[in-house]
C-alpha cells in the first residue's frame, strides 16, 4: 500500500463520531492538498475492506456528493444518527467540520 493511502486511510478512521471532513480536508491531513480526488477513489474502493466511516466524509460545499439518491439518503441518515444536521443534502462546516 503506497504511504499516501495508507495516511488516508488512518485519516478517515479518526474522524469522530459526530463530524465530517472533507474530501480536500482529508487529503490535506494525508500529506497532499491537491489530491481530493484521489481520497475519493480511496475511500469508494476500500470503504468496506478497512470498514471507514465513509458517511462522514463530504464536498467542499459541505454538500453530499453522493449522485445515488438511495446511498445519498443512507449517508444523510447516518449523519443524522450521530447528531450532524444536514438540510437539503448540506452539513455546516463551521459546526461539524473535525
Amino acid at each position: 500500500m503506497l504511504p499516501f493511502t495508507e495516511k488516508v486511510i488512518n485519516t478517515i478512521q479518526t474522524i469522530p463520531e459526530g463530524y465530517v471532513m472533507t474530501y480536500g480536508s482529508i487529503a490535506r491531513e494525508s500529506g497532499n492538498p491537491r489530491a481530493a480526488r484521489q481520497v475519493a477513489r480511496i475511500l469508494h474502493s476500500m470503504s468496506q475492506k478497512y470498514n471507514l466511516p465513509w458517511h462522514r466524509v463530504i464536498n467542499s460545499k459541505g454538500l453530499i456528493a453522493i449522485k445515488d439518491e438511495e446511498t445519498a439518503f443512507h449517508q444523510q441518515q447516518e449523519l443524522e444518527r450521530e447528531g450532524v444536521t444536514v438540510i437539503n443534502r448540506k452539513v455546516n462546516l463551521k459546526e461539524y467540520h473535525w
